[in-house]
């Protein structure tokens, strides 16, 4: 009887660190942390004509819990927020490590720090976990959204270490299903009201029943305007 290849893997102990390669070229930790992100609750980014947002779902189901206490959508500087899918305790670390960069930057150069540079270096201490022993691998996904000399930009850093620029993008619980959607359905000129009415047509229309605006956080930035963030009944405009 032929053993499954998951199996052989486990057996020879290439899921064991992740520095090893199995015979087919996989790094089976990395792999893990992938599936692991797809547990996480999604995320959902766009650039629009007159800004960029970041639709998150809390996953709060536990009525005691102050929803806000357990956001998703972090502020990295006034000019860029970041949303995460995965083990959130890991991105915590990445989180802060992020705000001290662009807080350094300013006390330096006194400018804003442009949000490639947040998620490149954020993607350097990502790899790094994957190529060198006594570490696991970062099990979370990472969405930079900001604002660039007047341009909105959107940026989404993954398991490996790899980033890259989207258009609109989704991590974490049915990501393909979303940017599938979205694929059919994004066009550049949405602004950020209709964007994310768009975003939210599309989680109706996937997650059905199960639907809850209050599970919901949305933060958006404008051009040359601060971090606006809406929960709970100050989205039911999008929903109408």
């Amino acid at each position: 009887m032929d053993i499954p290849l998951d199996i052989q893997h486990q057996a020879m102990g290439y899921d064991r660190t992740a520095t090893m390669f199995s015979p087919q070229g996989h790094l089976l930790q990395v792999e893990y942390a992938e599936k692991t992100v797809r547990l996480g609750s999604s995320s959902v980014g766009m650039v629009c004509s007159d800004g960029v947002f970041i639709i998150a779902d809390l996953r709060v189901e536990d009525k005691l819990i102050i929803p806000q206490s357990a956001n998703k959508i972090y502020e990295i500087d006034s000019h860029i927020i970041a949303s995460v899918a995965g083990i959130v305790s890991d991105a915590r670390v990445l989180i802060e490590r992020a705000q001290v960069l662009a807080q350094q930057n300013r006390v330096t150069y006194d400018s804003p720090i442009e949000p490639e540079l947040i998620i490149k270096d954020i993607s350097n201490v990502k790899q790094q976990a994957t190529q060198y022993g006594g570490a696991r691998p970062f099990g979370v996904s990472l969405m930079i959204a900001g604002i660039n000399n007047k341009k909105p930009e959107l940026y989404t850093s993954d398991v490996t270490g790899n980033y890259l620029a989207y258009h609109a993008n989704a991590i974490g619980e049915n990501d393909e299903k979303i940017k599938e959607a979205l694929r059919e359905k994004y066009k550049p000129d949405l602004t950020i009201k209709k964007g994310i009415k768009l975003v939210f047509d599309i989680l109706k229309e996937l997650e059905e029943k199960k639907f809850n605006l209050s599970r919901f956080e949305v933060c958006y930035i404008e051009n040359d305007k601060e971090v606006k963030r809406l929960y709970g009944n100050e989205l039911q405009e999008f929903v109408k």
